[in-house]
């Protein structure tokens, strides 16, 4: 299974039209999907919110990607997995900072170390092949990322 299937096959991903008001609310959002299933409680979404705080805008790995995450030994944490989250809009995590901006967020959350870090290195695969950021930064509805998904389809993905 791709990553892009694990997200579609396991009902992970979320494509927003609506513009969050702030960088918190696009991570609280961003969080909903795993702490429907299950998978996070609002208390993660929380840890991951106080380390932006204390730490910056770290979770903006490249410019346009988020990678929301907190500590797997947190209480808030239910289960290993990652969701999917488009906002039409890049969200700014640091004023006047395009860099520390985006619109693609990768919620992971982590029992397992193990997985948690075999999750991580799937997902940087996916992002470092040409063209795939780019083409999820165009998706506007679930047929669009099926799209994408068929795409590129030979990214690896939790087992």
């Amino acid at each position: 299974m791709t990553m892009l299937n694990y997200f579609y096959d396991n009902d992970l991903v979320r494509i927003y039209h609506d513009t969050p008001s702030s960088w918190r609310e696009s991570l609280r959002v961003a969080g909903e999907n795993l702490k429907e299933k299950g998978i996070i409680t609002e208390q993660y979404i929380n840890e991951i919110i106080k380390n932006v705080e204390d730490n910056g805008a770290y979770i903006v790995i490249v410019p346009g990607v988020v990678m929301p995450h907190a500590l797997a030994t947190g209480t808030g944490v239910l289960g290993t997995g990652i969701s999917f989250t488009k906002f039409n809009e890049a969200v700014s995590f640091e004023d006047g900072n395009v860099e520390k901006q985006g619109k693609l967020f990768f919620t992971l959350a982590a029992k397992d170390e193990k997985q948690h870090l075999e999750n991580i290195q799937n997902l940087m695969s996916l992002l470092m092949t040409d063209g795939v950021i780019e083409a999820l930064s165009d998706v506007e509805s679930m047929d669009d990322f099926v799209q994408v998904m068929n795409q590129f389809d030979k990214i690896p993905a939790e087992q």
